[in-house]
């Protein structure tokens, strides 16, 4: 029988390696930290798609006002579209989008991909309305016929009562009957057709001012020349907003541009006063500005329709002139 001695001396040279076995199954394996690329797959492509933008190169004598309206802009967001602080600063050879630039993709803080730890809000269960013990054999589908403002017991007896009372739910039989109302049905084919022949509906115009018509429309002018008196009342030919008021267009003297909508302009030209800032919302038929000779050899006004920024033959989209 071994001593006490001789069992420590027995185990001592096999505690040194029960000792690291223990510590290697207390250690705790950790796996690398995953990466995620928290980017927008759009930013982390390499080939970034620019869209069907429309350029323009600058040429010599160019304005960005002129560049504006013959493509049918506003030179305000022109100048946006492509950083210009200053209106009259543009250089041969500069190459200027005719379109908003497309929108670049932001690196979002919060990326959409990642889910917010939701919170479960437990919302109060209503309270279940028990019925006495002793009514599990109760058909549901008769004591639907139970009057809402009291409950009485249930019982062969009752139900056939509740049947025969006069403020029972009458049955079908006895309900009025509902006479669906007639409406008039409405033919767009009119309408339609109507659109297809007179596309330019949109837009109802007037004439800018009264007076002898000096100038038609012609590859040699954009527009037609209106004679006139000095101070005589310049109008809007249709409503819509004034996104030029200045006389940085050389050739045209004062000049009054209002955008319509995104297909038409018109253009005031020559005028001795303008009347209406850049931004100011105008009504068919106001005074707009004051009738004038600047840049041109007489009072006259000189008066344009753009479509998409190409001059367009006025005549055709005024009413016909009273003689």
């Amino acid at each position: 029988m071994l001593s006490l001695d001789g069992v420590r001396d027995t185990l001592a040279p096999l505690l040194p390696p029960i000792f690291c076995l223990l510590l290697a199954s207390c250690s705790v394996t950790q796996s690398p930290v995953p990466v995620f690329d928290r980017a927008p797959a759009s930013q982390r492509s390499t080939a970034v798609s620019a869209g069907n933008v429309k350029t323009y190169t600058v040429q010599r004598g160019d304005t960005l006002y002129g560049i504006a309206l013959n493509n049918g802009l506003a030179y305000k967001d022109l100048a946006e579209w492509n950083s210009i602080g200053n209106p009259n600063a543009i250089d041969v050879g500069q190459q200027l989008n005719l379109s908003p630039p497309p929108a670049s993709a932001q690196p979002s803080l919060f990326p959409l991909s990642q889910t917010a730890p939701s919170t479960t809000i437990e919302a109060p269960i209503p309270r279940a309305v028990t019925e006495p013990r002793g009514r599990s054999d109760v058909n549901t589908d008769k004591l639907k016929t139970e009057p809402k403002a009291f409950r009485v017991p249930y019982s062969e007896q009752t139900l056939a009562q509740l049947k025969g009372s006069p403020d029972a739910i009458p049955s079908s039989a006895d309900r009025p009957e509902v006479v669906p109302e007639r409406v008039a049905r409405i033919n767009p084919e009119p309408q339609a057709q109507a659109a297809e022949a007179n596309p330019d509906v949109s837009v109802e115009w007037v004439w800018p001012t009264q007076g002898k018509l000096l100038e038609g429309f012609s590859e040699g002018s954009k527009g037609v020349d209106i004679a006139g008196k000095s101070g005589q009342a310049v109008l809007a030919s249709a409503p819509g907003k004034v996104v030029y008021s200045g006389n940085g267009l050389r050739g045209y003297g004062n000049l009054i541009i209002i955008k319509h909508n995104d297909t038409y302009l018109s253009a005031y030209a020559h005028n001795s006063k303008l009347l209406m800032k850049e931004g100011q919302v105008v009504t068919r038929g106001q005074k707009i500005a004051e009738m004038g000779s600047v840049d041109a050899g007489q009072i006259k006004l000189h008066f344009e329709i753009r479509k998409h920024g190409k001059p367009v033959d006025p005549l055709q989209y005024l009413p016909a002139m009273s003689k």
